[in-house]
């Protein structure tokens, strides 16, 4: 990751290693116009999860798997482009851990992060801010205990 060019369009993949100042804005971009269950920018999750895995003491690289958690499995950016995105292997590993895939059973995906150096930490941070009281307070109620459940469910199975 260097600090030399100007951030990349997600269409196409750099030539040179992305900065993560450069990972954000790519994924600030690509989630452009999304909003979370809340109705808030979805940029705002993204920003909430790197800056958990900052504050744990997350490396670099774990950042940017922070940034682009969600860039696959919401289609924001294709695996094609993540297979030839100017990334260290570890942050793609990373961000194919917690991209949960359809149908998979939640133990498979679970032990999948447990697996992978660095992504539990991401999962960790996106844990956090994903059943953040304040966060869930503004759903309906069948929502926020679905969802609340859910959150658990996954922390125990990470042994979190």
């Amino acid at each position: 990751m260097t600090d030399d060019h100007p951030a990349p369009s997600p269409s196409t993949p750099p030539s040179t290693p992305l900065t993560l100042a450069e990972v954000e804005a790519l994924a600030r971009a690509a989630h452009e116009g999304q909003t979370d269950k809340a109705g808030r920018p979805y940029a705002e999750h993204l920003a909430a999860v790197a800056e958990g895995v900052r504050a744990r003491g997350g490396s670099a690289e774990q950042q940017a798997a922070a940034w682009l958690h969600d860039a696959v499995e919401d289609d924001a950016l294709s695996r094609e482009w993540l297979d030839r995105a100017a990334l260290p292997q570890s942050v793609k590993d990373m961000v194919l851990a917690v991209t949960k895939r359809s149908g998979e059973p939640v133990e498979e995906y679970t032990a999948r992060i447990l697996a992978t150096p660095g992504a539990l930490l991401v999962k960790e941070a996106d844990l956090a801010h994903n059943a953040d009281p304040d966060r869930l307070s503004v759903l309906d109620g069948a929502t926020r205990l679905r969802l609340t459940a859910k959150y658990a469910r996954v922390r125990s199975l990470l042994g979190l």
